[in-house]
């Protein structure tokens, strides 16, 4: 039969306290997401540990020796600070007792809930999740806490069915009749044979009686069903691990991988994922153990056992609320919530050069790789979002990991997350990457989920129908019983003797029937007189329960008024102990804070001294450089002095020297011109001496070396040796100088005899002057 979509959405299906779009106000409250920290036991052969606990809730990573040889001493020692840091001797309860109770509990108060173990390969996620015989993990304590808690008030099998849209629905007692029925026929073999039984770990085992806790705050007018889903994601791919195929000895086939959708409330599911319903731990835990022996695991060089995809485990829990009577589930779908917690071993980061990974392992390590760095994505986007008000679109859908917890970080309820640490110094840098992971996660906000009644009917309804039927059944044994007659008949008038002796006898009947009378008379007043009773009783009853009904409500409102008290104390209580332990978290830092600027005050002080030490060895170089400067002036000054006198000794004596050649040149000049003039004067003469001398004139060979021959006059000049050579190489250059020019003399004349002489002068004064 196809149902109309708009009718279920007005008759409503059960679904999960995220009621909400995923569009929400700026007002609601958000709680950070809950990191947790665990410190795996290090092994016999692990050797150098690189984690260090310094206190409850912060560990500290040092880098290898060897490691610090490499990188010249880069590694620095790093802090990392959690809500809280479990080491190496936490039990599993007391493990679970911080961590999952709390997520337990809320649960069973209709609220969602996540939480997932991170962490590097081999780092002890699957134990911390599972546990092993005798130390039972998160899981099978969080199955034991639940049942342990609404035991007594579950539902009969098949009264919730799931309808394969992440609803649920109610059916009526003849329905899950036919179901139960339909179920027993198809049972041909036991669900776990003996010998599977001793292969399998069992709950007892792992978890001891003494360990065992419950949840108070259990609605007693409430029925519970727990309905139960795994999964595992692997190679991006989701597949059901609870799925029975059927098993083909031809061809087998390889498991169908499932889809993600969304339900009209926007929460994402598994589609066509198998839920199972179970009503005790050992057969949540059967059901849990058969799917694990078909998740994937591998051997690789760093685990043994290494898981090779995501597994989710689901407890999903259904409430509704009895009817008016308390005796069967309430027919309204409107009054049906679903919270679902979701357990989920996520597989461990690895770096393919260590794990020596090929082939399908190399792929499966990439796939993990991706969809953890995806996680780690999604995380910082929200993070900067919510720190920066930036409407940044979260990249859900490039992981179905991400895309199937898009619900918890989108919606509401709580978030935790434990990262187990293995203290081996070669997962340094590999851890180094996680705890930085970790620290940013805390970051992140998540919706605080809202309290939500159920409904507004009288509480105490199951335990009244209780005490109804426990009375009716004892009334019921009262009246099947044999009564006590003889208290009967005392209260009865005594009969007179019934003996007939004569037919004749008028007496004894009339007396016996007067007897009876009297009995009848008293039987009626004996009635009216219960009647009477039994109304005024049952006026009592009713004023009674009208009081008490008065009272339940007054009750019932003083229990609200207390609840919400207590979530104001509770939340200033959180309020308190998140400030004390930022305050603890703080004063750590300030401590560490405050060692550093110790360690930067004596470098500063060291610094300063030697500064200071420097700038006193400066100052007295200085002065001795100025001391030996002052020296070296006084030197250079004297040296001066002494030239400069000694320059104007030599000057003064050249000057001297020069101004007596140049008087005797101007001396030989003088009487060259007068020579020259007189040769003038005498010119018109023509006397055989003139003639001679003309003829000496016109040889010059006959004439000494140190006499020279006056052009145009035939008069004779003598000079000395250094004389005739300045006056020729004067002669030649004026010579060459007169060819050079446009303008050409044909005649010499005074200028051109005297000038020789001037150019001698003036070479020589230069020449003695170069020579100073």
């Amino acid at each position: 039969m196809v149902r109309n979509r708009t009718a279920e959405a007005m008759l409503g299906k059960g679904r999960t306290p995220r009621r909400l779009g995923p569009k929400r106000t700026n007002s609601i409250e958000k709680d950070p997401v809950g990191v947790y920290c665990r410190i795996r036991a290090p092994g016999p052969d692990d050797g150098e540990s690189c984690v260090e606990m310094i206190s409850n809730s912060t560990i500290q990573l040092h880098a290898p020796e060897g490691l610090k040889a490499n990188r010249n001493g880069e590694y620095k020692e790093t802090q990392y600070s959690f809500k809280k840091v479990f080491g190496i001797d936490t039990s599993q309860t007391q493990l679970f007792g911080d961590v999952a109770k709390s997520l337990v509990e809320d649960l069973i108060n209709c609220k969602n809930g996540l939480l997932f173990t991170y962490g590097v390969t081999g780092s002890g996620k699957t134990y911390t999740m599972t546990g092993s015989a005798g130390e039972g993990g998160l899981l099978p304590r969080s199955l034991d806490m639940l049942f342990n808690s609404i035991g007594p008030f579950q539902a009969k099998r098949f009264v919730f069915k799931p309808d394969d849209k992440n609803g649920v629905d109610i059916q009526n007692q003849v329905d899950a009749l036919l179901d139960r029925q339909k179920r027993d026929s198809h049972i041909v073999v036991p669900k776990a044979p003996s010998s599977r039984q001793k292969a399998d770990p069992e709950v007892a085992d792992m978890i001891n009686p003494e360990e065992a806790c419950k949840c108070e705050n259990v609605d007693e007018d409430t029925c519970y069903s727990v309905f139960v889903s795994y999964v595992e994601i692997y190679n991006n791919y989701i597949y059901d691990l609870l799925h029975e195929s059927l098993v083909d000895p031809v061809r087998a086939r390889p498991p169908q991988s499932k889809v993600l959708r969304e339900d009209q409330f926007h929460n994402m599911y598994v589609a066509g994922c198998t839920e199972v319903e179970v009503k005790s731990t050992e057969e949540a835990f059967a059901v849990f153990w058969k799917g694990q022996k078909k998740r994937r695991i591998a051997n690789t060089q760093l685990n043994r056992e290494s898981s090779r995809s995501h597994s989710v485990f689901t407890l999903k829990l259904v409430q509704a609320p009895l009817d008016d009577d308390g005796d069967n589930v309430l027919q309204d779908k409107n009054q049906v919530n679903v919270s679902q917690l979701c357990l989920v071993d996520l597989a461990g980061s690895e770096r393919t050069n260590r794990t020596k990974a090929e082939g399908s392992r190399l792929r499966e390590a990439g796939n993990i790789n991706q969809s953890l760095m995806a996680l780690r994505t999604c995380l910082e986007v929200l993070r900067e979002n919510q720190m920066s008000g930036s409407n940044k679109m979260v990249p859900y859908r490039d992981s179905k990991l991400t895309h199937l917890f898009k619900n918890y970080f989108d919606g509401e309820g709580h978030v935790r997350m434990i990262v187990c640490v293995n203290p081996k110094a070669d997962e340094y840098e590999e851890t180094m990457l996680v705890m930085r992971f970790a620290e940013m996660t805390q970051e992140v906000e998540v919706a605080r989920p809202v309290d939500r009644p159920i409904c507004g009917f009288t509480a105490g309804r199951r335990h009244r129908n209780q005490e109804f039927r426990d009375e009716l059944s004892r009334r019921l044994e009262e009246r099947d019983g044999s009564l006590p007659l003889n208290q009967l008949i005392e209260n009865l008038p005594p009969l007179p003797a019934c003996n007939l002796v004569d037919p004749a006898d008028d007496q004894t009947l009339p007396r016996i029937i007067e007897a009876l009378e009297r009995r009848r008379h008293l039987r009626h007043a004996l009635i009216q007189r219960y009647n009477e009773t039994a109304s005024a009783i049952r006026s009592t009853i009713q004023q009674s329960a009208t009081q008490l009904g008065a009272q339940e409500n007054v009750l019932h409102d003083h229990q609200a008024k207390l609840h919400e008290n207590e979530k104001v104390i509770n939340h200033q209580r959180k309020e308190i102990e998140r400030l004390e332990k930022k305050s603890k978290t703080l004063e750590t830092k300030i401590d560490i804070l405050q060692k550093t600027v110790n360690v930067y005050e004596n470098d500063k002080r060291s610094l300063q001294q030697g500064l200071e030490c420097q700038s006193v060895r400066h100052h007295r170089e200085l002065a001795e450089m100025k001391r030996r400067e002052q020296q070296m002036q006084a030197v250079v000054n004297d040296a001066k002095f002494k030239w400069e006198k000694e320059c104007d000794r030599r000057v003064n004596a050249k000057q001297m020297e020069m101004q007596n050649k140049l008087w005797v040149r101007d001396e030989k000049l003088k009487q060259l011109k007068a020579i020259v003039t007189e040769s003038s004067n005498t010119k018109e003469r023509s006397n055989p001496t003139s003639r001679e001398t003309a003829g000496q004139k016109r040889s010059p060979s006959l004439l000494p070396d140190s006499v020279f021959k006056v052009p145009n006059r035939g008069r004779t000049v003598q000079f000395t040796d250094v004389e005739k050579l300045n006056w020729e190489n004067q002669a030649a250059t004026s010579r060459k100088r007169r060819s050079d020019s446009s303008d050409s003399t044909s005649n010499i004349g005074e200028s051109d005899v005297e000038s020789p002489g001037a150019f001698a002068s003036e070479n020589l004064v230069d020449q003695k002057r170069r020579r100073l």
